[in-house]
């Protein structure tokens, strides 16, 4: 499935705006570095095998994930994975957010989540992206997750 077709058949009219605006801002940050893929009705974006062989260490031969955004019912999400290997980048992002925000952070390890799609800090998450290149990524990756030899 393309990323046009995602937004038109999986994302909800409320949230189609946030998802085509998160979209917009990967492409303008990574262009072709990452690879589209939609996975249980979420949009990720992965490294190619191309650029990363090892891939995913939980399923061999996938594309390394990096990022998603999945439009439910009642939320929104940006799954964000360097978040979730790199504590400094998790605490700036929870440093930042009420500078942009006058909601509680709703978030799990990756995840974060808004209730209103009026209400995304697009300026926060364009940010947040360009802190961790998908180089950087699959270096913190293979140092924190792939098993040691």
């Amino acid at each position: 499935m393309e990323l046009q077709e995602f937004l038109d058949t999986l994302v909800a009219a409320p949230w189609r705006q946030a998802a085509e605006r998160i979209a917009q801002i990967i492409q303008q940050l990574w262009g072709d570095s990452l690879e589209f893929s939609v996975y249980r009705n979420i949009a990720n974006w992965n490294v190619p095998l191309r650029d990363f062989p090892k891939g995913y260490h939980c399923t061999p031969g996938e594309p390394l994930p990096f990022l998603a955004i999945a439009a439910q019912k009642q939320h929104f999400a940006i799954y964000h994975m360097g978040m979730y290997a790199k504590p400094e980048l998790l605490e700036w992002f929870v440093g930042e957010y009420p500078k942009h925000m006058k909601t509680k952070l709703n978030m799990g390890k990756s995840c974060i989540r808004f209730t209103k799609p009026d209400t995304v800090p697009f300026a926060l998450i364009e940010e947040l992206l360009s802190k961790m290149p998908p180089q950087e990524w699959t270096a913190l990756y293979e140092e924190k997750f792939l098993p040691k030899k």
